[in-house]
């Protein structure tokens, strides 16, 4: 596994959830706006995550009519969902500073 998968396994339930806090949304788009941010992830890797966080009633999905094809499963955070992305933010701002001024000291403390 590369450096970046690892990283990336750390913090994308925070991604997600910070997504969804903006819209309500079905996951191939999810998929699709991770990549415009250029978070790079398989469709394969979001749906289990979805499936977790519905299981910590952290998000909600709910099947609606597509315009075009199936029925989409649309996932909505809940107000635990809203308390744990808070705690996400809150823990990878004070890992992101300390790393950053780490980096960019060249590992001088």
């Amino acid at each position: 596994m590369s450096v970046r998968s690892q990283l990336l396994k750390g913090i994308l339930e925070g991604c997600i959830l910070a997504v969804i806090s903006q819209e309500t949304i079905y996951g191939y788009e999810l998929t699709l706006k991770l990549h415009a941010m250029q978070i790079e992830v398989s469709e394969g890797s979001i749906y289990p995550i979805l499936l977790r966080l519905q299981k910590e009633k952290l998000i909600v999905g709910e099947m609606k009519k597509s315009p075009s094809g199936p029925n989409r499963k649309y996932y909505t955070l809940t107000r635990k969902g809203e308390e744990a992305l808070d705690e996400f933010k809150k823990h990878w701002e004070n890992l992101r500073d300390p790393v950053d001024h780490l980096l960019q000291r060249g590992g001088r403390v």
